[in-house]
């Protein structure tokens, strides 16, 4: 079903933006069907490369395909907006020729002399001129086409071009303190590097997750905690780029919950478990561990992805928060921000979430609260208070608008 969707939406995208780029600026004519089969082209890269994904396959598709995904996603909105301004000029153009035409006048009959006739004949015709019935509406068409394209072009290509420098930057350092009231003083100050949203895949390279390691350690955090959608894809093709995982730094370790793209991988999560313990980043699989620093006791717990109940591996919040100690603080890694509404009940003080990306493409922030209680930031759903972080990669195109890639250092105060 959601596929479906995909596919229809997209296919009603790349319609609109033949009726507003290719018919509104163009005559009939080999120009206007060679653009024409150019945006059916661009239509089976979007399907072939979404496919060649999910298959690991056609990855060199993936720099062209998710590149049209942003410029045609930028192209729709630019258009959708000037709709009225397109409106309003055409309205003008129309009262503008109007305005200059005038009546023309009858005039009385006049005795021509025979001989003068032949001098007449031609009266009225220009030469070498054939008549073109509307085509100067036509004309006023193509240019007020052709000018909205132009500027709907510029837009989206201006937009697509600073969301990849952003996208291909650096994550931004982000400092949040949050205060947890029955926080042991003890453990106040403690700190946490939190991280998601990797999104190891075709688009990145080792470079990426150096980088996220170095800034990473340069924090001197005391638990690092990467909150799901680490890769898209298989150990066997993504393996090196996970690598530089293993020199993680931190006091009391580095902490890992599933995401819904490490159940989209063709061998499920369970590889990547392995991988990961033995990069020295321990998973927590619907459980959870202590962590005790200055004396005092912290519960660090863990659940998998919401997808995760689709190969008989849901999240289990009873196993993970069951049983503790409820004198305890306790921090629970979640990748979806909506699973604090299950860890309300176990009385978790905080939970750490990604998923979002921040809406990734702006108005995309709009559309995320519709299936998300939180975009980005802390805010306290159900009593619990949730940190979302936008994550230091992206997923498809490699373009970030109004939601630039993030690391957290997150410190608790009492």
């Amino acid at each position: 079903m959601v596929v479906l969707v995909f596919v229809g939406l997209v296919l009603a995208a790349h319609l609109y933006l033949w009726h507003r780029m290719v018919r509104s600026t163009t005559r009939r004519g080999r120009v206007r069907t060679g653009l024409t089969w150019g945006l059916v082209g661009l239509l089976l890269l979007v399907v072939l490369t979404f496919a060649g994904m999910r298959l690991e396959m056609f990855q060199w598709l993936a720099w062209p395909g998710y590149l049209w995904i942003a410029i045609m996603f930028y192209l729709v909105i630019a258009l959708v907006l000037l709709e009225i301004p397109r409106l309003v000029a055409w309205s003008a153009l129309v009262r503008g020729r109007a305005a200059v035409s005038s009546p023309v006048a009858v005039a009385r009959p006049v005795t021509v002399p025979a001989s003068d006739i032949s001098d007449i004949s031609g009266f009225g015709q220009v030469s070498g001129v054939e008549p073109s019935p509307g085509g100067d509406a036509m004309s006023r068409r193509l240019f007020l086409g052709r000018t909205t394209a132009a500027v709907a072009g510029v837009g989206a290509l201006g937009t697509v071009g600073y969301g990849i420098s952003v996208a291909l930057g650096d994550p931004v350092i982000e400092p949040v303190k949050v205060t947890l009231p029955g926080l042991d003083s003890r453990l106040s100050g403690l700190r946490f590097a939190v991280v998601s949203d990797i999104h190891l895949g075709p688009l990145t390279g080792k470079a990426h997750t150096e980088r996220i390691v170095r800034m990473i350690n340069g924090l001197r955090a005391d638990v690092v905690a990467i909150v799901g959608d680490l890769v898209d894809g298989s150990v066997a093709e993504l393996g090196p780029l996970a690598r530089p995982l293993q020199s993680l730094e931190s006091r009391y370790g580095a902490y890992f919950v599933t995401g819904n793209h490490e159940y989209y991988a063709r061998n499920g999560p369970g590889e990547w478990i392995e991988e990961l313990d033995r990069l020295g980043v321990r998973s927590l699989r619907n459980e959870r561990v202590e962590i005790r620093h200055q004396g005092g006791v912290l519960d660090l717990a863990g659940v998998n992805d919401l997808n995760g109940a689709t190969a008989n591996d849901a999240p289990d919040f009873d196993k993970a928060l069951g049983g503790r100690d409820t004198s305890r603080s306790t921090v629970l890694l979640a990748h979806q921000p909506v699973q604090v509404s299950q860890a309300a009940r176990y009385g978790v003080d905080l939970q750490l979430s990604g998923h979002t990306h921040g809406g990734q493409l702006a108005p995309f922030n709009l559309v995320v609260p519709l299936q998300q209680p939180v975009v980005s930031g802390l805010a306290t759903v159900d009593g619990v208070q949730v940190y979302v972080t936008r994550g230091a990669g992206f997923w498809g195109p490699p373009v970030r608008v109004g939601a630039p890639p993030e690391i957290t250092l997150l410190e608790l105060r009492s």
